[in-house]
């Protein structure tokens, strides 16, 4: 029997709950120097927006597939990740459970913490084989949640997933930049990231589903909220991450321009919810104007993707301009 406890890493909830989870992690592994805003510019999960129609809640972690979403942003900072995921309710949960439970277990051996589907993500940071439980920090609460080796994976939803990482290559502090640019050129780009499912908008589309979604009155005023609050933090964490790399580029200087003027835009947006019976709720004489404002930010980011573009037009783009090996032969 054994038992580990990372006792140097430490949750904090501040930019969407996968950041704060690698953060924690990779920090406390000495595996990344530098502030929450640098990780989350780089692995290009700031520029990441969705909105469900009716701005659920769940809108702000449904930015996509997660393994998809997240290899590339980890892949991006030269680290090797495994991951797995998927729905409790397949009949081969079970097994995968089990080999979830070891290789998380082995990790933690390592002393390197694993991402945790809670919901939403958290960090797995120690194990006990005498009480068969991991010890799993969310971000909100001063103490632990304990899970059991058992249960591990399920949770309110119907979805599990963990992640845990390796041995690390460099990549030039350059090529970082520029790829984070082109995920997020993708991003804006690409209006459905859970297709079929149509519900859900990203990128340029996701500010029509939030501007419809306040108009149409319908909305989820929880979800609305914290949509809100996710947007006004990761728009601040692009306006800073720009700050810190626009040397790279003349265009940066005027992509961080963009996103200057739309973050002296958010105190009026914010200042549209307001505290009503207990409860900060959008305020609804001034729905008008919080849609107008993200008129203006939506010109505003589209404007900061065409500096983005005219960067990436200059550099191949191997990764998305080369076919994949099955996608151009058959295989024989």
């Amino acid at each position: 029997m054994s038992s580990v406890i990372l006792d140097d890493i430490q949750l904090l909830r501040e930019s969407k709950s996968y950041i704060d989870s690698l953060y924690a992690i990779l920090t406390a592994a000495g595996r990344f120097q530098g502030p929450k805003y640098m990780l989350s510019g780089l692995t290009g999960m700031a520029f990441k927006l969705s909105v469900h129609e009716r701005l659920l809640a769940m809108s702000v972690t449904a930015y996509g597939q997660w393994i998809e979403v997240h290899k590339p942003a980890v892949k991006n900072l030269g680290l090797l990740s495994v991951a797995d995921a998927g729905r409790t309710r397949h009949p081969t949960f079970r097994w995968y459970q089990q080999e979830a439970v070891i290789a998380v277990k082995q990790s933690l051996d390592l002393g390197l913490g694993a991402i945790y589907w809670i919901p939403e993500f958290g960090v797995i940071h120690g194990y006990d084989d005498a009480d068969q439980v991991f010890y799993v920090q969310d971000g909100r609460h001063a103490e632990s949640q304990v899970v059991l080796y058992d249960n591990f994976g399920l949770n309110f939803t119907p979805f599990w997933y963990y992640e845990i990482f390796g041995d690390d290559v460099e990549i030039t502090h350059e090529e970082m930049v520029l790829e984070s640019l082109r995920i997020a050129i993708d991003d804006w780009h690409t209006p459905y990231r859970t297709f079929p499912d149509t519900s859900i908008a990203s990128g340029k589309l996701a500010y029509t589903y939030l501007r419809e979604g306040l108009q149409g009155g319908t909305y989820d005023e929880g979800g609305a909220r914290y949509i809100f609050d996710a947007y006004a933090v990761s728009r601040t964490e692009i306006r800073d991450y720009l700050i810190d790399v626009e040397g790279c580029w003349p265009e940066l200087l005027e992509a961080r321009g963009c996103y200057e003027e739309l973050s002296r835009m958010i105190p009026d947006m914010t200042g549209c919810i307001q505290m009503k019976q207990g409860t900060e709720q959008i305020d609804s004489d001034r729905v008008g104007e919080l849609v107008h404002l993200l008129g203006v930010a939506e010109a505003l980011e589209d404007q900061a993707i065409h500096y983005f573009q005219a960067i990436s037009s200059r550099y191949p783009d191997l990764r998305r301009s080369t076919p994949p090996r099955w996608g151009a032969h058959s295989p024989r």
